[in-house]
This record gives C-alpha cells, structure tokens and sequence, in this order.
C-alpha cells in the first residue's frame, strides 16, 4: 500500500503545480486536516475538504505563480508519506522560497 500512497502525494504535488485545483480537491479526504506550519498567515487547523480547498484557493489568489518541487524522495510508512520540497511563488511583490517537509496521512 505505501507505494499508493506515494502516487497519491505525488499526484497532488502535479495538480497543484498544473493550478488544477479540482483534481486537488479530489485526492483530499472529505475529513481532512490541514495544520499549517508555524508563521502560516492564518490560524489552522482546517478541517474538512472545503476549508482546506478554500485556503488554498486564497494561496493561490495571493501569488502570480506558484510551484512546488520534491527536492528528496518521498518516504513511506504505512499509511503515512513524509516529503520534502521546495515552494517558490512569485507575486507583485518579492519573490518568496522555502522549503517545507510534509506528513501525509493517506
């Protein structure tokens, strides 16, 4: 199961860096939780696809152009996928990099 889960994170990584957030939307679990890391702008946790989605989708608008490169390979146990990457978005104002390490529950 592990290696399915990894094409699961793998396939959000693509939606996500193709803007195609309804099939985004579709890999996410109707009862997911995202929390967000420290110094996010808002305040998580958010529960549920739609509020998930719904922060997202106000990345997005945020940010001219945003893309989302693994730098490591992903490391599966269980139903959990740990992943590193690097997030670099470009708006009106300057340009924002980071790297961020996820833990997916699949």
């Amino acid at each position: 199961m592990s290696r399915e889960n990894v094409e699961v994170v793998l396939a959000g990584y693509e939606a996500w860096n193709a803007g195609d957030m309804e099939t985004y939307g579709k890999l996410l679990h109707p009862n997911v939780i995202m929390r967000p890391p420290e110094g996010w702008p808002e305040q998580g946790p958010f529960v549920g696809r739609e509020a998930v989605l719904r922060e997202f989708k106000q990345v997005r608008d945020t940010w001219e152009a945003d893309a989302a490169e693994p730098i490591s390979e992903p490391i599966a146990v269980g139903d959990k996928v740990l992943m590193r990457f690097h997030w670099r978005l470009k708006g009106q104002g300057p340009d924002a990099s980071t790297e961020l390490t996820c833990l997916y529950t699949v």
